[in-house]
């Protein structure tokens, strides 16, 4: 412990494919059609063009790396940067809880398009993103809660898990890990100012961590040195950036734990602090037979980062930061009992039944709920019925969540869903990339998954 980091780094040299456990793969590989589904639902929403744009004014005019949502290939750089922020826009990307990090949205974007433009393959692309995922959630839990209060942690840590991903393909010994958890620390940026104004930034953040965490590892690749212990020294991390950091997470049962099995999938369409409340609610309205007409007032007992997150949304003007009121996200599950991406996109801003009931909605911050978070993530809510009665429902797993995770049928259905949204694949297409994620430990090759000249290079079977 007189050296965390160097410890971590250690860890994550030594890492590679037997040390891991069959359950690590198997869940490696649903992480990662997971997140390429949530990359696909980005296609042409607001403010991926931008990006898309932005990668084709400043990028190569080809490359071995591909931007999912526009089908180009340029470098691995403008790759991550656009598929970064397109997995972020849906909100339907993972979460780890106790870190509260969205891993799959940097961790994948950075490790497919170096992948690619080196020529990994899938074993060695499934190593790189545990190792992403256990360095990010490890440092996430070091910096805590007050960081997260300020700063949006998947632009920040993100960065860092993203560098470790790409550092692993490039086959960073014990010192490199080092020095790169260094050059990206000292990148690490990301404020939650923006969700008052219901800006672009968190795409930004997300596509800047997968892009800089790259960055970070090329340059280290190259000999470019990093601070040694950019986590917990003087001016590090945490000195800047946290007030109740805790360097015992960085080296958290290495090897035994695997933090990547934490993580969450996301079921609503929606920042995951609504979920539990979500869930909440629609049980009760089922088990006690409830339309929304015969809810007065929804109570929900939230942890106080969610009252810090989704409290500046009042008054949601755009689709994507509908996803952060509370009241919409109750609003769409009490009224057409699902609050998915179509919900969203068709009912959310202009339904008079949904913003109705967005107004007999409240947060109120419950000691219980709050003292779990962010270990778990408890769902509680107190619903007044118009004939005067009070009724309380508790939740204390999540659609989702490990206890209550997403079986592969319901990966694959949410996956086709996601596809199909935005029609950034066909149903065959669809199709061929989940059976790509299904066998991606067998695949000897990663290469562009929607070329279709490329096709035959993505099966270790058949594309």
């Amino acid at each position: 412990m007189s050296h965390p980091t160097r410890t971590l780094a250690a860890f994550l040299a030594a890492l590679d494919y037997p040390t891991l456990p069959e359950r690590v793969v198997s869940r490696s590989e649903e992480l990662c059609l997971d997140w390429l589904g949530s990359a696909l639902a980005g296609k042409g929403q607001p403010p991926i063009p931008l990006f898309e744009r932005y990668a084709q004014r400043m990028g190569p005019a080809s490359g071995a790396s591909e931007s999912l949502t526009d089908r180009r290939l340029t470098s691995p750089h403008f790759a991550a940067l656009v598929n970064a922020a397109a997995s972020h826009i849906v909100e339907q990307d993972d979460l780890h809880n106790s870190s509260v990090l969205h891993p799959g949205t940097v961790v994948f974007p950075a490790a497919l398009a170096a992948a690619q433009e080196l020529g990994a393959s899938g074993r060695e692309l499934i190593v790189a993103a545990v190792a992403g995922y256990e360095a990010g959630v490890r440092i996430g839990e070091f910096l805590g809660r007050s960081h997260y209060a300020i700063f949006h942690t998947t632009g920040t840590v993100g960065t860092l898990a993203a560098a470790v991903a790409v550092g692993k393909l490039l086959g960073f010994d014990e010192d490199r890990f080092v020095h790169v958890l260094g050059s990206a620390g000292t990148q690490a940026a990301g404020l939650w100012e923006f969700l008052r104004d219901g800006a672009h930034s968190k795409q930004l953040h997300a596509a800047k961590a997968a892009a800089d965490g790259l960055l970070a590892a090329y340059l280290t690749a190259e000999g470019l040195t990093g601070a040694q212990r950019i986590l917990d020294g003087k001016q590090g991390m945490a000195a800047g950036l946290s007030q109740d950091a805790d360097a015992r997470y960085l080296t958290d049962r290495l090897g035994e734990r695997w933090a990547l099995e934490e993580t969450s999938f996301k079921f609503h369409a929606s920042c995951r602090h609504t979920h539990p409340a979500a869930d909440a609610l629609l049980a009760l309205m089922q088990s006690h037979g409830l339309s929304h007409d015969d809810i007065a007032h929804v109570t929900a007992r939230v942890h106080q980062a969610a009252i810090d997150v989704l409290g500046p949304v009042t008054r949601p003007t755009s689709i994507h930061q509908a996803k952060f009121s509370m009241g919409t996200v109750l609003g769409l599950i009490a009224v057409y009992g699902r609050a998915g991406l179509e919900e969203f996109q068709r009912h959310a801003l202009a339904e008079p039944q949904v913003i109705a009931f967005r107004e007999r909605v409240s947060m109120q911050l419950d000691p219980q709920v709050d003292a779990a978070y962010p270990k778990k993530w408890l769902g509680r809510v107190t619903v007044t019925t118009r004939d005067g009665r009070t009724l309380s429902q508790a939740i204390d797993d999540p659609k989702g969540d490990p206890g209550n995770t997403l079986s592969r049928d319901e990966l694959e259905e949410k996956f086709r869903r996601l596809a199909a949204f935005s029609g950034a694949a066909s149903p065959a297409e669809a199709q061929r990339l989940i059976d790509w994620a299904w066998q991606l430990r067998e695949q000897p090759r990663i290469a562009p998954l929607l070329q279709p000249q490329m096709r035959e290079n993505n099966s270790g079977v058949h594309a």
